[in-house]
């Protein structure tokens, strides 16, 4: 099997080598949804194959391959699948088979279409089919950017189609060691972002960012029974949890809603990707803020997010909000242009009594005053804010900003807050900063003990936050080390008398020359002017030297 990095590099390899084979005629943003597409076609096909061909190896069917299987025959444990994977798959279907037959399928654009819509079709009627209606929606087969002709557009689906199947990963999914889907979604990122206009970073948060707030969440902690993020984007902050706990120490599920059609699509595809069963999420379409669709779930015990930074929402516009029960503890709504700290009260309302909410949070929410202060006003006044952790600038894919984190609790043992400032703790890759192991690990380290670390960290009393105004900026409570080499004063002082003595020795010297050169000058002076009085008598005596004088200066006429 392929190690974590060769698999790494054969992913980029391929994506890169269909972004060039696209270049000229699929826009960026778009092409994601190709590759991304596909690959989700590859495996679910290929997750399905290896759960068919277990069940038979369990069974005493030796070499047995539910890719050679006719389609007829598999038809008879259709409903048996559907119930257990949430979907079926024609062996005729599979990714493989049609990968196999694509050169010389005339038709490979329907071929795939109607591939599509039959494994969405699947569902219909069945507890999946909320979870599998519309994933592939955004791929358009029959697109002309794909190409001005059927023959151009099967061309292009074939080379596509290949790329991915080229891609080295063998063994099922919970033995992978990396997290396919997010490392391809994070290398577009990287790709595209730049020229996707909104771009879809804001969707998507680093895979070491989504660790950090899933170690904080889940400190001391075996099991969780929910994980919710109400802003779930592609789902990478719910999936660190399946990554860190193990998918099953989530024992009640991922739980989820994202406003964007795309985002909430590829959300459901990561899950499937990561093999956590359809039962197991509930991944909803829809504005959290005004239509929560979790209200018969929650509490949640553990909860992330990495909400759209302070975008507008309706606010104080709508009336009947300032007595929703999430918001209305405050007596306040957030702002109507920075919804920020409603996706907080939010997450605060939801969390279970011994719950931990960790949010990636706009650093402007720590200091701005109004509404804002008066939400920071009673999240301190009721000892909710358990840590703020300054992050460094430029870890999220179209914002260069430094973001900050979030941690809420509503059963503290302390009347104080932590403050982490890890401005500073950072590897540079690329154009990008990014955690490393090692920082993560500081941080969740000082997290966990709540020492306070000289210029990294202070446990402020909440008494003291309230006078400083209710500021929840790091910097306000963590004194930032001076970095300048230290001054010896005693060294400093005989360095300073030594040049002052060099100096006055240096000005002894000049004074010394300057009074020679003035003794010379005044040696000479009276010759000089000696001369000049006989010079004149002499003129006097004999006229014609003052002709001759004359005629020197323009002024006398000839001998």
């Amino acid at each position: 099997m392929a190690t974590s990095a060769q698999q790494k590099q054969e992913l980029f390899k391929a994506i890169w080598a269909t972004a060039e084979d696209l270049r000229n005629s699929v826009d960026g943003w778009d092409f994601k949804s190709y590759v991304l597409g596909i690959l989700f076609y590859r495996f679910i096909s290929e997750n399905i194959t290896n759960y068919v061909n277990r069940l038979q190896a369990e069974a005493g069917v030796e070499g047995f391959d539910y890719a050679d299987f006719s389609d007829e025959e598999a038809e008879s444990a259709r409903a048996q699948l559907v119930h257990e994977k949430g979907f079926f798959i024609l062996p005729s279907q599979l990714f493989c088979n049609v990968r196999k037959r694509a050169k010389n399928d005339a038709n490979l654009n329907v071929t795939l279409d109607n591939v599509f819509k039959a494994i969405e079709a699947s569902a219909i009627g069945t507890e999946s089919e909320s979870d599998l209606k519309g994933l592939f929606a955004d791929i358009d087969v029959n697109s002309n950017k794909l190409g001005n002709s059927v023959d151009k557009r099967n061309e292009q689906l074939t080379k596509i189609l290949n790329h991915i199947g080229n891609i080295d990963l063998k063994g099922d999914y919970q033995d992978n060691q990396i997290d396919i889907f997010g490392d391809a979604y994070e290398y577009l990122m990287a790709m595209y972002a730049s020229n996707a206009g909104k771009s879809g970073g804001e969707y998507y948060t680093p895979q070491e960012v989504s660790e950090l707030l899933a170690r904080i969440v889940s400190h001391g902690r075996e099991y969780v029974n929910k994980v919710y993020d109400p802003a779930c984007g592609s789902g990478s902050l719910l999936l660190k949890f399946a990554k860190i706990l193990g998918k099953n120490n989530v024992k009640k599920g991922f739980f989820g809603q994202e406003l964007n059609i795309t985002t909430y699509n590829l959300c459901r595809i990561n899950m499937f990707l990561h093999d956590i069963n359809y039962a197991d999420f509930d991944i909803r379409n829809g504005d959290t803020l005004l239509e929560p669709y979790h209200w018969d779930e929650e509490p949640f015990d553990a909860i992330v997010s990495n909400p759209p930074y302070s975008t507008k929402w309706v606010g104080s516009d709508n009336a009947t909000l300032i007595n929703d029960p999430r918001f209305a503890p405050a007596g306040v709504l957030a702002p109507k242009s920075k919804s920020d700290l409603a996706f907080t009260m939010h997450m605060l309302s939801w969390l279970s009594t011994e719950g931990t909410a960790a949010i990636v949070e706009f650093p402007g929410v720590l200091y701005r005053g109004g509404a804002e202060q008066k939400i920071r006003e009673y999240l301190i006044k009721n000892n909710y804010v358990d840590t703020v952790i300054q992050l460094p600038a430029n870890l999220f894919f179209g914002v260069t900003i430094a973001t900050c984190i979030i941690v809420l609790k509503k059963s503290k043992k302390e009347n104080k807050t932590l403050f982490i400032d890890a401005s500073n703790l950072f590897v540079h890759e690329g154009n990008k900063n990014k955690l490393s192991p090692e920082n993560i690990e500081t941080i969740v380290a000082e997290y966990a003990a709540r020492k306070g670390v000289k210029h990294f960290s202070a446990l402020i009393p909440n008494a003291k936050v309230a006078e400083n105004g209710y500021n929840l900026s790091v910097s306000s409570y963590v004194e930032a080390e001076d970095t300048r080499p230290e001054i010896d004063i005693r060294e400093l002082n005989d360095r300073i008398r030594r040049i002052v003595a060099h100096e006055n020795q240096l000005r002894t010297e000049i004074d010394k020359i300057i009074a020679e050169l003035e003794a010379e000058t005044t040696l000479h002076q009276p010759v000089s002017s000696d001369r000049s009085e006989n010079t004149c008598e002499r003129q006097r005596a004999m006229p014609e030297c003052s002709e001759i004088s004359d005629e020197s200066t323009g002024k006398g006429g000839s001998l």
